[in-house]
């Protein structure tokens, strides 16, 4: 059986780059909650890899942080291969 995404290498590139796209928008974790209406403990979570975010939730991510969801998702690309 193929191992859970979490798991993954991958998944770890993707949780640091949120980390990053926060770091470099000037946010912490609870400016970053304000503006997504959560608790800091949800953006913990999400970049500590114990939540997982769908789509709209990560584009909502991005947006406060000032980066375009298709730029993010480019990014990973490159950051993968």
């Amino acid at each position: 059986m193929p191992a859970k995404s979490i798991h993954k290498a991958e998944y770890q590139t993707l949780l640091q780059m949120l980390r990053d796209i926060r770091a470099r928008a000037g946010l912490t974790q609870v400016e970053l909650s304000e503006a997504l209406e959560h608790s800091q403990s949800y953006v913990s979570d999400v970049e500590r890899g114990v939540r997982r975010m769908d789509l709209l939730q990560l584009r909502d991510y991005c947006e406060a942080c000032g980066v375009r969801l298709s730029t993010f998702v480019k990014q990973l690309e490159v950051e993968l291969r």
